[in-house]
């Protein structure tokens, strides 16, 4: 069984979305199949091919969201020892042109560039792991390599 690294946080959000898909949304689901199905001729009936594409899609949700929460490995607590590991929030300086960002590093299933979440499998966080303050790295990207200067690392 592989193993899927999470924050207390993203675990949260998992088994919250787990919790509605199965007690709410798919009960409701099969509900309007059932009140479509009632109605008669089922070959042209769009509520209940849609209600049943639909259950279909709960169902995919929740096998996948079944084996993230069978895999879960819940990161509570990092030693902060000053470097990079799962968990952190950094803020990183690209040379090229002065801009800042912010990261926090979570799980692959966590992850959210618009939120500023990256997964631990990214080349950006794999880059950084291990790495204080201070240091630099470089980066391949697809415009040509990028050195980025670790400038913060927290915990929070």
């Amino acid at each position: 069984m592989p193993k899927f690294y999470m924050t207390p946080e993203g675990y949260r959000k998992v088994v919250e979305e787990w919790t509605d898909l199965k007690d709410v949304q798919r009960p409701e689901m099969q509900h309007q199949v059932q009140v479509a199905a009632a109605e008669g001729d089922r070959s042209e009936n769009a509520a209940y091919t849609f209600g049943k594409m639909r259950l279909r899609e709960i169902d995919r949700r929740l096998r996948y969201l079944d084996r993230l929460i069978a895999g879960a490995v819940v990161v509570e607590k990092v030693a902060d020892d000053g470097s990079v590991r799962f968990g952190a929030t950094i803020r990183v300086r690209r040379s090229s042109d002065g801009r800042e960002f912010e990261y926090t590093i979570v799980g692959k299933s966590e992850a959210d560039i618009n939120d500023n979440k990256l997964s631990n499998e990214s080349p950006l966080a794999k880059a950084f792991i291990g790495k204080k303050a201070g240091e630099a790295v470089v980066l391949a990207t697809p415009r040509g390599p990028q050195e980025m200067t670790l400038l913060e690392v927290s915990y929070r």
